[in-house]
């Protein structure tokens, strides 16, 4: 038989939480405030795993790569969660033939130089933004949003201007006493333009290089002054250097945080 709370049990939880606000703050808030209209994050612990779900390859500390910066100057790199699958979804609108394949392709370069596990979840209709919400409940569920990649240009994406051909990054979130991780993150491609890029004979290499490079600014590597590495802002490298790997293998071995 369903156990059923009477009205003078709901009287008296509300006036143990009233008179105890610690209690409250501490253990009843937690548990409710994904469920609250306008919540911000999700239940904590979301498909979290005890271990990571994968292993990064050996890779030669040989430099040559950077770190986005860190909202924390004490924590020298932010990453995502080894335990958890990166979920993302694209919006194919715009893209060029062959772009869903070049994205595949992409991801999984950055998926085995770090170690992370990327699900695909299909395709969406949310557009890119500069504010964009890391948890959408409506529209993705009770988790963390996942990577949004676009085909998109200029008129919708200002900074794609010029000769910008990709923008990348993440959003990070900290639980209390735990380090700052990833927890969501957006591509915008300049489907005009690389589209372009596809015409010429090498064009297809130089469009995925351009895909793996805004990722590895999704998952934390920042840019490089070296023109042989793929992080170097040129966009041309076509292939991960040395130095793009070892910082890859490095952002693959981030800290497990559940409490997120």
């Amino acid at each position: 038989m369903a156990w059923r709370a009477t009205p003078a049990v709901g009287v008296v939880v509300l006036l143990m939480l009233w008179f105890t606000p610690g209690l409250l703050q501490d253990h009843a808030l937690p548990v409710i405030r994904p469920y609250l209209p306008n919540a911000s994050a999700p239940p904590p612990g979301v498909e979290a795993a005890p271990a990571p779900l994968g292993t990064p390859p050996a890779a030669a500390d040989a430099g040559g790569y950077r770190f986005l910066d860190s909202p924390d100057p004490g924590q020298p790199m932010v990453a995502y969660d080894p335990c958890r699958p990166v979920h993302y979804v694209v919006r194919p609108d715009g893209a060029p033939p062959g772009g869903q394949r070049l994205i595949d392709e992409a991801v999984a370069e950055i998926s085995a130089a770090t170690g992370l596990r990327f699900v695909p979840d299909g395709t969406t209709t949310e557009a890119p933004g500069e504010q964009r919400a890391p948890y959408q409940p409506d529209r993705y569920g009770r988790q963390w949003a996942p990577v949004l990649i676009t085909w998109s240009d200029s008129t919708e994406v200002p900074d794609l201007a010029g000769n910008v051909v990709g923008l990348g990054g993440s959003t990070a979130r900290q639980a209390p006493g735990r380090p700052f991780v990833y927890v969501t993150g957006q591509i915008a491609l300049d489907a005009p333009d690389l589209a372009e890029v596809l015409q010429h004979p090498d064009g297809a290499a130089h469009v995925r290089a351009t895909i793996a490079h805004e990722l590895a600014h999704v998952v934390g590597l920042a840019h490089v002054d070296d023109p042989a590495h793929l992080m170097h802002p040129g966009g041309g490298a076509t292939a991960l250097s040395a130095g793009d790997r070892a910082g890859l293998a490095k952002l693959g071995a981030g800290e497990c945080v559940p409490q997120l």
